[in-house]
């Protein structure tokens, strides 16, 4: 129950009540699998440090794929948030950017790429990636096509 009214606190926006209702799910069931959500629920709320903290949980490297992604997202975007690009691009460079699946998951991985490359200057880099993200990205949750677009306008590929 409190599970439920965590994932719809977040779902609205509502970061603190959300923290607070899967920290309780967590303490009452020692479910892991909400530590992608609380993590981006300290971003959030301005803590990135505690974000990070949480994506370096021991359980982490038990998750499935699509789970390991979402805590790489988060990681990568507290990175950011502390001005640390190089670090967020490491972090994502160290996860599946280049498996073959078609996952939603790793759309979402090689989009926050290529946008951490454009914000790292980067521009060629993150051209390819965002390619690289239209490519699988069938269902069109990003708009990596947009963005490849106003890539190309900015960068020399000659």
């Amino acid at each position: 129950m409190r599970e439920a009214v965590g994932e719809a606190a977040y779902a609205a926006g509502h970061y603190a009540e959300a923290l607070s209702e899967l920290r309780a799910a967590k303490r009452m069931n020692g479910a892991t699998a909400y530590l992608p959500i609380m993590a981006d629920c300290h971003r959030a709320l301005g803590n990135p440090t505690r974000a990070l903290e949480l994506a370096k949980s021991p359980s982490v490297v038990k998750f499935v794929p699509a789970a390991k992604a979402e805590m790489t997202l988060v990681e990568a975007g507290a990175r950011r948030d502390l001005g640390q690009l190089d670090a967020a691009l490491r972090t994502l460079e160290v996860s599946p950017l280049n498996t073959k699946t078609r996952e939603p998951w790793v759309v979402r991985l090689r989009y926050a790429y290529a946008d951490t490359l454009e914000e790292a200057g980067r521009l060629n880099d993150a051209l390819t990636w965002f390619h690289k993200t239209n490519a699988i990205d069938a269902d069109e949750i990003t708009d990596a096509a947009e963005r490849a677009e106003s890539l190309e306008k900015r960068v020399d590929r000659g």
